[in-house]
This record gives C-alpha cells, structure tokens and sequence, in this order.
C-alpha cells in the first residue's frame, strides 16, 4: 500500500499530542505536515505568510487529513486549509480524534464535524461529499488501534472520491 503525502489540519493548541499519534502511526509518508518546530514557526507570523505556508505545503500534498477535536470546526484555519484543500481538488477526509489521550492521559468531548461548516460550490455541505470518520471505540487504546487500522483505507478513499467540490 502506498503512504500518501498528506496535510494534517488540526486545533495545535488542544490537539497536537494527539495529531503527534496519529502521524506517528505509520499509515501516511513521514514527509507529511507537519512537525511541531515547523508550527512554532508559522503561528508567529501573520496571516499572508501563514496562508502561503499553507498552500506551499498542501501543493505537495495529495490529501488533507483534519483530525476533529472538541473544538476543531471553529478554527479559522481549519476552515482555510479545508477550503484550499478543496480549490485544489485535493483528497479530504476526517478523522474524530476526541477519543486519544493528550499529554497529560486526559480525552476530550466529540467535536462538530468542520465540513458542516463548508459549502461546496453547488450550496451543499460539504459533508454531504466527504467523510468525517469516528471510531466506534471509547478506550484510547483501542481508538488509536482502531485509527490506524483505518486510516490508510480513509485516505485511498478520500483521493479516488476526489471531485469539483
């Protein structure tokens, strides 16, 4: 099975460990977005340069991943990268990631789906179009297990169900 360049879209603040997890899977090429250093750069500067580090970095990619957290579908950039994603008739897919650990071994709450929140160009919602995963598991053991399991299947999906969003 091939590992896809993918962009990961996700809250950094409430949910980088658990992104961490999640790419640490092995289920997508390790040249994917992004590593932490990588963001501690980019949220310091403004927005022409945070947008065009989101669209050099997704260019090279063939799918975006955003991982849902408790809060995530509020996140302006979210809502950027997913609509990017779109303009370039990427791959997008989602994934609910509530049910990992964080840092400090706590989960959090289910989040709104984010494509709820994104209208394509004919006035749907675009999670009408695209799927936004969520394990079936409430132990984070299992939910990780149960992640990566399905994560590289999610993926293939998600770039041969590409369209004119």
């Amino acid at each position: 099975m091939t590992k896809h360049q993918v962009f990961f879209s996700f809250e950094y603040n409430k949910d980088n460990w658990r992104a961490s997890q999640v790419k640490e899977m092995g289920a997508v090429s390790s040249s994917s977005t992004f590593s932490s250093n990588d963001w501690e750069e980019v949220k310091e500067k403004n927005d022409t340069a945070i947008k065009k580090w989101i669209d050099d970095q997704m260019a090279m990619r063939s799918c975006l991943v955003v991982l849902v957290g408790e809060t995530t579908s509020l996140r302006k950039w979210v809502k950027y990268e997913i609509e990017h994603a779109m303009s370039l008739h990427k791959g997008i897919v989602g994934v609910h990631i509530h049910g990992l650990k964080d840092i400090s071994g706590n989960q959090t709450t289910k989040g709104e789906n984010p494509f709820d929140n994104v209208k394509t160009i004919n006035g749907d919602r675009l999670s009408k179009y695209v799927q936004c995963y969520d394990t079936a598991y409430s132990t984070s053991k299992y939910v990780y297990s149960d992640i990566e399991k399905n994560l590289p299947d999610l993926i293939d999906k998600a770039i041969n169900k590409r369209f004119d969003y």
